[in-house]
């Protein structure tokens, strides 16, 4: 274990790039690529949840933080409804579909954590990665007054908060499956670990 963080795997996002819920997509030797996330990070973090509008919809037992009701499909959602259901100060939070952010990330990122920030924020020469870093509840009202008004920018949110950008300088472990063709070099790369 690298951490007692609580890991949240943003999971309830439209994948309407994909054309379908890449959540469910198989991926390294697993039925869906939340399952290969979340068997992962149980490895490194003491408490892995998914967050996402559909309890059901994953076909393996993890535990669920569920958007709360009529909430768009956005992070500020499940970033308000893990502040609300953990007690925890501080979350670790990963998008479902970036499978290849390891754990020297992670390390990286809670080394970098001086206490004093809102949040602690992945960052390459390609830009910011918002759902790759540590929150701290100091956000929650600000989140909760984002999604009451529909504004999802995680960006302008992170922009005007205390955050602190760490830098990373292998764009490849942050690589985002949004596209089919990203999706299949994605499998093409991908080396099954050792079991």
């Amino acid at each position: 274990m690298i951490s007692d963080l609580p890991c949240v795997l943003f999971a309830g996002g439209k994948s309407s790039r994909m054309g379908e819920d890449k959540s469910l997509l198989p991926f390294g030797g697993f039925s869906t690529l939340a399952e290969y996330q979340y068997r992962r990070l149980l490895c490194l973090f003491e408490r892995v949840y998914l967050s996402s509008k559909d309890p059901e919809k994953f076909g393996f037992d993890a535990p669920v933080l569920l958007d709360p009701e009529g909430a768009d499909f956005a992070p500020t959602a499940g970033f308000v409804s893990a502040f609300r259901s953990l007690k925890d100060e501080r979350i670790m939070a990963l998008s479902v579909d970036t499978p290849f952010v390891d754990a020297s990330v992670f390390e990286t990122l809670i080394a970098a954590d001086n206490g004093e920030c809102d949040a602690i924020i992945a960052k390459t020469a390609s830009g910011t990665h918002p759902l790759c870093g540590i929150y701290r509840r100091s956000l929650l009202e600000e989140m909760e007054r984002m999604l009451h008004e529909g504004d999802h920018r995680l960006g302008k949110l992170l922009a005007a908060s205390n955050t602190l950008y760490v830098p990373f300088e292998d764009e490849e472990a942050f690589a985002n499956l949004n596209h089919p063709h990203e999706y299949h070099r994605a499998l093409s790369r991908f080396c099954a670990p050792d079991k």
